[in-house]
């Protein structure tokens, strides 16, 4: 490999995933190294593997880069499953019923020019950085001598047993109908939410189904409020009882409510334990330290045991494994079942949704008030020179306060708290804080940029 693609590979492989700009970044040949590094890690870790099962979202580029892949897995000697288009919880579903390892060709809410790859081993459990990306990436810079005999490539479609999957997680009998408006911004969603629903009794309208990975309405990004305008104004012109806007690998679902309003992950993530702890007393839930201390204080009051995790899906999945627990929560709409082999998937938490909206005698927005408990911030970034100064001057300035150094740093004063951290690929600070009021939180907002202020 030459010195310019190790260069693209330290740069595109990240701490969960590989992401990068096509074809400058991602193209043919990297991807058919990382398939051989993919099938060497496979070799050693998962020795009776014997297959592999890979999916692609709607992006242009992606037929071309499954293809290279598969090349390089197929010289390792394993064979590879071709599910086609699918969403990322399509291809856990894939890896966990096949019980085989998964790829999935996605830059899930990125713009168009990028593309990227997600992996998991045998039950969808997560591969990061720590675990096998590394090895991954070794192995695609060193290279691999080829097996005695190669993989080969067969297509299978896994559609119809996933949307018979994500419908299995609610009761349908009795349900109220509901109008349900469902943006899917022209990526994955559009191929697999008409397919759960078909068999679901609730009146569905799909905003930008065609699957189109150059995204001719909006990016496919729902956590950015203006990509949620076209779905809000669409509810209250049809008067729909709920919105839900998917991100591009449609692994994440938003919620608007009936008076367009978006719910927040936490709110969604308090729901939804609610939820589950009716049929589960004393099970644990898993939610990341961003979530709104509703989210703990609601699984306490339902029974369960709240578990807080750090940010990132390995660590939300690691921690189910560890604890036993059944579901999982993140701030950025991220939900995560343990009958779904503890993998997250839009889908399930949005027919979850339904189901009990449907069974409640009142609008979406009185469904949620009870939970709707604190104000947030969102989370706003700053770019700053050193982080790891500016975050132990903020820790000694706010000394006297309840710390944790879970991720980032967290101060929490009781009536409200923060938690900033550094991203993991640029020169940037994150912060998140939570207080009782909006005025409250805009002031505190203002503090803390001040005390981050002074250290330059």
């Amino acid at each position: 490999m030459t010195a310019s693609n190790k260069a693209i590979l330290d740069a595109i492989v990240k701490a969960y995933d590989v992401r990068g700009t096509y074809p400058d970044q991602i193209n043919a040949d990297l991807c058919r190294d990382l398939g051989t590094g993919f099938g060497v890690f496979i070799a050693e870790t998962e020795p009776t593997a014997t297959a592999v099962v890979i999916a692609r979202d709607m992006r242009p580029s992606g037929p071309e880069l499954v293809a290279a892949f598969a090349e390089g897995v197929m010289a390792q000697g394993l064979d590879v499953i071709d599910v086609g288009l699918g969403s990322t919880d399509l291809l856990y579903y894939a890896s966990g019923t096949l019980n085989v390892p998964g790829v999935m060709f996605t830059a899930s809410h990125n713009p168009a020019g990028y593309n990227g790859i997600k992996l998991c081993r045998p039950g969808a459990a997560p591969i990061g950085e720590e675990t096998g990306l590394a090895r991954i990436k070794e192995v695609a810079i060193a290279g691999a001598a080829p097996a005695a005999t190669p993989g080969t490539r067969t297509e299978r479609s896994m559609l119809d047993g996933f949307a018979d999957h994500v419908r299995g997680f609610i009761n349908t009998d009795g349900l109220r109908p509901l109008k349900v408006v469902a943006d899917t911004a022209n990526g994955m969603g559009g191929l697999v939410v008409p397919e759960v629903f078909k068999a679901l009794p609730f009146d569905l309208e799909v905003m930008y189904p065609e699957l189109d990975g150059t995204f001719p309405n909006h990016e496919a990004n729902p956590l950015e409020l203006k990509n949620l305008v076209d779905l809000q104004a669409r509810v209250l012109e049809v008067g729909a009882d709920i919105g839900l806007a998917f991100d591009g690998d449609a692994d994440r679902v938003f919620l608007v409510d009936e008076k367009a309003q978006p719910v927040s992950g936490s709110l969604t993530t308090a729901l939804l334990a609610r939820s589950i702890l009716q049929d589960n007393p004393g099970a644990s839930v898993i939610y990341n330290l961003i979530c709104s201390k509703s989210v703990p204080q609601v699984v306490t009051e339902s029974g369960g045991v709240p578990v807080r995790s750090r940010v990132g899906h390995s660590f939300i999945k690691q921690m189910m494994a560890e604890t036993g627990a059944i579901f999982g929560g993140e701030h950025s709409a991220h939900y995560y079942f343990q009958d779904n082999w503890r993998a997250d998937s839009g889908l399930i938490a949005a027919v979850m949704v339904l189901e009990q909206l449907a069974r409640f005698d009142g609008p979406l927005s009185e469904l949620l008030a009870p939970l709707d408990r604190y104000s947030a911030s969102g989370e706003i970034n700053t770019r700053v020179t050193d982080a790891h100064a500016v975050i132990e001057h903020v820790a000694t300035h706010y000394a006297s306060a309840e710390c944790d150094r879970l991720d980032g740093l967290t101060v929490d004063h009781g009536e409200w708290w923060f938690n900033l951290r550094p991203s993991n690929t640029e020169p940037l600070l994150r912060l998140n804080l939570e207080a009782g009021s909006a005025e409250a939180v805009s002031d505190r907002v203002a503090e803390v940029q001040a005390v981050m202020a002074e250290a330059g």
